[in-house]
């Protein structure tokens, strides 16, 4: 243990000589350029954009781009701002240009919409913000503050009409300077929003939908009573075309019928005799019917060897 002991500290005393040897190695690193820079002000210093920049790493030489957007300077342009405060022998490392990003917090338009919407569930009671969809009257641009600042945005401003479903609102980021020299007024349209099954491909008249044909769409609350949930119409019949994107009603839809036409059925016959009944079966093909809602159908058939119709009830349970 002893040995051990020992043999460490000879390795710490020849790592501590080296270090010894070279004092100065790290602080006397040549300076380099770097080719991407992101700052967080509105200044560029020449500790941003050159390694080991030394004593003048704190002086600002360029105005930074705007907040979230970026900008190249050539190199030869930053060699040149930097030379009159005697940082000399710059690796340049062949970089033609430096490329420099502006940080920022990023507000896109779904939380500007989002914000807007929750200020109508409660100011309005227009239904849960989830529900609401909010359409801008020009494209909505994502705004950009001071990437410290925390917080969510305001309402500061609201007003809705429920018969042109127009809206016009103002928001604000009260700690944020940069949002006040940005535009912040919006205006457009918002409508309460219901989950509405319709098909994802053409369906004809009398297919019975499977749970693959369906899918979901947001479709205005104004339109009235549509199918919700995917479950109620699968198994169902299409009583017409159904074309995708089309919300399905109760009428758009009915119980299969389990018996087309030309289909081949057995026909059973019962004749009423004084002591007992008989019963006949018989081959048959359905020309014409109706049905109701319980799978019950009336038809007329003719048999295989018969030459008159016969009008009987048939039941498809």
């Amino acid at each position: 243990m002893i040995r051990h002991s020992v043999r460490a500290l000879a390795l710490a005393f020849s790592f501590t000589a080296c270090f010894l040897a070279n004092p100065a190695a790290a602080q006397n690193a040549a300076p380099a350029l770097r080719a991407n820079v992101t700052v967080v002000g509105d200044i560029v210093r020449i500790g941003d954009l050159v390694e080991h920049a030394g004593a003048v790493a704190d002086v600002a030489i360029f105005r930074a781009p705007d907040l979230g957007t970026r900008g190249a300077v050539p190199t030869e342009r930053v060699v040149e701002a930097i030379r009159p405060h005697q940082l000399i022998g710059i690796d340049t490392r062949g970089i033609s240009e430096v490329v420099v990003t502006r940080a920022s917090r990023v507000i896109p338009a779904q939380e500007i919409s989002a914000a807007i919407a929750k200020a109508l569930e409660s100011q309005y009671g227009l239904g849960e913000a989830r529900n609401i969809a909010v359409e801008f009257d020009r494209d909505a641009r994502t705004l950009n503050v001071e990437p410290n600042i925390s917080g969510e945005l305001q309402i500061v401003s609201l007003t809705y009409n429920r018969r042109t479903s127009r809206f016009d609102a103002m928001i604000d980021l009260p700690s944020s300077t940069a949002l006040h020299w940005q535009t912040t007024h919006y205006a457009g349209s918002a409508i309460e929003t219901v989950d509405a099954v319709t098909v994802d491909h053409p369906i004809e008249h009398g297919e019975i939908l499977k749970t693959s044909d369906l899918t979901t769409v947001r479709r205005p609350k104004s339109e009235g009573s549509v199918i919700t949930d995917p479950q109620a119409a699968a198994g169902l019949a299409a009583r017409h075309q159904l074309r995708p994107g089309q919300a399905l009603r109760d009428a758009d839809l009915t119980k299969p019928m389990l018996v087309q036409r030309n289909d081949i059925v057995t026909i059973f016959y019962e004749a009423a005799r004084r002591s007992s009944d008989a019963t006949r079966t018989s081959p048959g093909r359905r020309r014409t019917g109706r049905h109701d809602q319980r799978h019950e159908h009336t038809i007329e058939t003719r048999g295989a060897s018969a030459t008159s119709a016969s009008r009987l009830a048939w039941s498809g349970r």
